[in-house]
This record gives C-alpha cells, structure tokens and sequence, in this order.
C-alpha cells in the first residue's frame, strides 16, 4: 500500500512537471519499474496514466486559447501518421544507434535555450502562411515518427521547435506542444494494449494523480509563463541527455 502511494506521489510530479516542460517520464518511468511492474508493462501502463494526463493538459491549453488550432488542425493526423510508421519502424530496425545522436541534440537544445536570454520569451508569432502549414507538417510527421520509434526527448524537440521555427512564446508553443505530444502518444498507447502491456488496474490509479498533476501544472504553466516554464524546460532537457548518457554506461 505505502508502494503504491510512492508510485501515486511519482505520477502526480511527473505529470506536474510534464505539463509545464515535459520530460516528466523521467520520473513515471523509472517509479513503474522500482515499483515492480516488468519493463514493457512498465512503459505500456506509463504510456497509459501518462496519455491521459496529455488529454487533460492538451484541453485546458486549448480551452486558454493557449494552443493554436489553425496552425495544428494540418499538423496533427501528419503527426498520427507518423508515430504509426515509426511503431511499426521500431520493430523492423535496431534504434540503438540513436542513442548518442539524440543526446547531443536534447543537450544542444538545453545548453542554447540557456544562454538565449529572449528566446521564447516574447510571441512573434506571425499567423498561418502556405510555408508555415508545410514546415508544421514536416516537423510534425517528423517528431511523429521519432516518437514512435524511440521517443526520449520528444516534449524538448517539439516545444523548442514551436519555440524556435514557429516563434512562439514558451507559454504559446508549450500548448501546441502538449496537443502534438497527445497525437503521438494515442499511436503508441493503442500499439501497447493491443500487444497486452498494459496493467489497467495500477495504471487507473495513477492516472487520476497524473491527471490532477497535470490541471495543476498546466495552471501554473499558463499562470506564470515564460519565467517558469523556460528554466523547467532547460532543466528537464538537461536531465533527457544525461539520463541518456547513463543508460550508454
């Protein structure tokens, strides 16, 4: 009982800082697995309280207006479309090799977004044109597909990329990139229960502490911006790479 009150304790932070900055299955994650649950059904159950702390934080981003639904309405089934193959990818091609290159890359996101003092701060957003529709299918099938096929890291490409491409605030681009990362994550969910890795009767429970994490957190995201999601956004993208570093040791 005091275990699954730890696990429940876990789900609440991890979908806290999740909504806020993502990289919360750094802690939900690693919480499944101490907990006892084998490896895939650890993931798969994650993958499960985690998805619906997504849809949680996705709609009070949209109902803040925080979510640009012009510009996503032509992102999201590419974004589908993509997790779907890379599921499928993942099974037919050793991601080993991704490990190092990804790293490198969550820790150039971290370490640049560091030292640009006005990056994301201000939204230059600058509306829906032909070029941004097609760069926000591109990078959405493209974030889709890593998602599908490895995953670590997705919430830091996404929100620096709506952030950095797109122009938009951190507040802004963090709830474009909690729908995105919703999109993606139903493909892998739906992989996970229909090969039975899921355990639905813990997986329940925490969902509905990562489901208040994630109001909480999403409160606090849109409440007090930039400030507070910039330094948890830099810290997590941190935390990504050298989790990652420690798992290639």
């Amino acid at each position: 009982m005091i275990n699954l009150l730890f696990l429940c304790i876990a789900g609440f932070i991890a979908s806290f800082v999740d909504s806020i900055a993502g990289g919360g299955g750094l802690i939900s994650v690693p919480a499944f697995m101490l907990f006892g649950l084998p490896p895939h059904i650890a993931l798969g159950t994650n993958k499960f309280s985690a998805t619906t702390a997504s849809l949680t934080s996705s709609l009070k981003f949209i109902k803040s207006g925080k979510a640009n639904l012009n510009l996503l309405k032509y992102i999201i089934p590419f974004t589908f479309i993509g997790a779907v193959l890379g599921v499928k990818a993942v099974l037919l091609i050793d991601q080993s090799f991704l490990t190092p290159l990804v790293m490198a890359l969550v820790l150039l996101v971290g370490v640049y977004s560091l030292f640009s003092k006005n990056l994301g701060i201000n939204n230059e957003y600058k509306g829906t044109t032909l070029k941004l529709i097609i760069i926000g299918i591109v990078f959405g099938f493209t974030i889709g597909f890593y998602d599908g096929f490895f995953g670590p890291g997705t919430g830091s490409f996404l929100l620096f990329g709506f952030v950095k491409i797109f122009k938009f605030d951190f507040v802004s681009a963090n709830g474009n990139t909690k729908v995105l990362n919703f999109t993606s994550n139903i493909a892998s969910l739906i992989t996970f229960a229909l090969e039975g890795k899921i355990n639905y009767y813990y997986g329940i429970i925490v969902a509905i502490f990562m489901i208040l994490g994630a109001i909480l957190g999403t409160k606090a995201a849109i409440s007090n911006g930039s400030k507070l999601i910039k330094p948890i956004f830099i810290t997590m993208s941190l935390a990504v790479a050298v989790k990652m570093l420690i798992n290639i040791n």
